[in-house]
């Protein structure tokens, strides 16, 4: 593995970074931004999701009722697809960044299929031999649904602009519930409301040197709150939401 190429402020130790980082959160919460500029510092290789490739999304923005179905659906295969082309490459030997779960397919699938459909997608899941490696650590941004919208309405993507702030909220509640559960990797709930990782070297600088704390459990990070070096107090409280 290369030294890191690293653009912060304090020496990266390459034999304590995680080797798989997954970061995730609902859209507009700044989560492929984190990813690819952790990418960056940490001369780490990306598995992206690839929105844009999916000609059904701006059809389920518009009408989630019948576009669901084929956007979910292609979202798997598309994951799946991409998975296992890394997997016969071995390409997980690699260091890697990812920003998202797979484990996050059934949760959108439960949010917008009604129950004919889950079970048609239950099936098709079911089939596919999808043999993800566990993260060695999970970042999970969250905001309130507001700051979500502003920040898609913002950037301005053509197929978002029909996204409503009833289906952010949906999503945002999905998300708290589906990682009030998660337990298989180390996990940071990271309140990403008033800090920008795009353009803040500092807000970036300050969430890194955090994330590097952590070997196991549950943390928070809350900026303000909280100091640089992760402790064990933050990881009793599985319930805590920012929203």
């Amino acid at each position: 593995m290369e030294q890191p190429a690293s653009d912060l402020p304090f020496m990266l130790d390459i034999d304590q970074l995680p080797r798989f980082i997954a970061v995730e959160g609902p859209i507009g919460v700044g989560k492929t931004t984190l990813a690819k500029r952790l990418a960056r510092s940490f001369n780490y290789e990306t598995l992206l999701e690839q929105a844009e490739d999916n000609p059904f999304l701006e059809r389920f923005y518009q009408d989630r009722k019948t576009g669901a179905l084929p956007t979910q659906l292609y979202f798997l295969f598309q994951r799946a697809k991409q998975i296992q082309e890394i997997r016969q490459g071995d390409m997980f030997q690699q260091v890697r960044i990812s920003d998202f779960l797979i484990e996050k397919d059934q949760l959108f699938a439960q949010m917008t299929l009604d129950d004919e459909e889950l079970k048609l997608y239950q099936m098709v899941y079911q089939q596919l031999t999808i043999d993800v490696p566990r993260p060695d650590l999970v970042v999970y941004l969250q905001a309130p649904t507001d700051v979500l919208l502003e920040r898609v309405q913002r950037r301005g993507i053509e197929t978002e602009r029909s996204i409503e702030i009833d289906y952010l909220a949906q999503l945002n509640d999905a998300y708290t519930q589906f990682f009030y559960y998660y337990d298989e990797a180390p996990l940071l709930i990271v309140n990403a409301t008033d800090i920008d990782l795009a353009n803040s070297e500092s807000d970036y600088q300050n969430l890194v040197e955090y994330m590097l704390g952590i070997k196991s459990g549950r943390h928070y990070y809350n900026p303000g709150s909280y100091g640089s070096i992760p402790n064990n107090q933050a990881s009793h409280n599985p319930g805590t939401s920012f929203n």
